[in-house]
């Protein structure tokens, strides 16, 4: 009776590890050399462009397991670069992100959902500075191929738009925006190859 016992426990044990890791959406590993999350805000008649160099992602995701799948970022405020080091320098200020006391932007997902064909979108809480709101953010999943340097290795490819208000999130006080200087809504692209082990 014992050893019946037993084998029917390491049976079910075996199953649910079996069932565990099915369910587990892969973990994938940006491509820092050919993503980036870039950024252009209105001044005045023109638009300025910008990209955030330094950020971390956790990327987990299976089209056919959404449940389990997320999306997890961290930026570097100092990290950005608009090619003038005297706007950037300004940016970093207590006039906009004050990235002494706010070194890091996050985007922490909840939930993804398919909106058919390779559009999806993913919910979560992005934090700037002080403020944390919910955003809902759509994505393309431009699908996986073997990568063609690396056959053991797959690529994934992610493209996200978006636009926040600034003034939202407290990156400036508006008196740039009520000058007609600088907007307060920020179009963001952030387009990411991830890499996994095939």
């Amino acid at each position: 009776m014992r050893k019946s016992f037993y084998v029917g426990f390491a049976a079910v044990a075996v199953l649910l590890f079996a069932l565990s890791a099915h369910a587990a959406a892969p973990s994938w590993n940006v491509d820092k050399a050919h993503s980036n999350i870039y950024f252009g805000v209105q001044h005045i008649y023109s638009t300025v462009k910008g990209v955030f160099n330094d950020f971390a992602g956790d990327i987990r995701f299976d089209p056919d397991n959404l449940g389990d799948s997320r999306f997890d970022f961290t930026v570097q405020v100092e990290s950005i670069d608009t090619n003038i080091t005297k706007r950037d320098n300004h940016l970093l200020s207590g006039d906009f992100f004050d990235a002494g006391k706010h070194p890091e932007m996050t985007f922490k997902s909840a939930a993804i959902d398919h909106l058919g064909g390779d559009e999806y979108s993913v919910e979560g809480t992005l934090t700037v500075k002080d403020v944390s709101r919910t955003v809902t953010v759509p994505f393309t999943y431009f699908g996986t191929t073997a990568n063609p340097f690396d056959p053991k290795q797959l690529v994934a490819g992610f493209e996200a738009r978006m636009t926040i208000d600034r003034l939202q999130y407290h990156v400036g006080a508006g008196k740039f925006y009520d000058m007609g200087v600088v907007g307060k809504e920020v179009d963001i692209l952030i387009t990411i190859e991830a890499l996994r082990d095939n």
